[in-house]
């Protein structure tokens, strides 16, 4: 069972940046590809970034590209959001989830706000 804790979230001011980490426990982690989603107020998850497993393949939702950066360190077993240029928009709970197969397993989410 593959156990996933976010951490990084807090409130920040527009223009602001954040660095948002997941560790995993349990699993091979470099078997994993790993992303981050944002579940803003009122609204449903969405997808924000994702890896894959070795790192050399990353994807990103229109809205940040440029403005966020995912990569991951396997020894580690760590996946990072780097979040520059941060909107009110962004604000929300980011979750870390990690694919394998079928199988998805979910962290908790760490809280971010971006308010002045």
């Amino acid at each position: 069972q593959v156990q996933l804790v976010e951490s990084g979230g807090g409130l920040v001011q527009p223009g602001g940046s954040l660095r948002l980490s997941c560790t995993g426990s349990g699993g091979t982690f470099s078997n994993y590809g790993m992303s981050w989603y944002l579940q803003a107020p009122g609204k449903e998850r969405e997808l924000v970034a994702a890896i894959g497993p070795t790192g050399t393949s990353t994807n990103y939702a229109l809205s940040v590209k440029g403005r966020f950066t995912i990569s991951r360190d396997n020894a580690k077993n760590t996946v990072t959001l780097q979040m520059n240029s941060l909107k009110p928009e962004d604000t929300g709970v980011y979750y870390c989830k990690a694919t394998i197969g079928w199988r998805n397993y979910w962290g908790k989410g760490t809280p971010v706000t971006v308010s002045s």
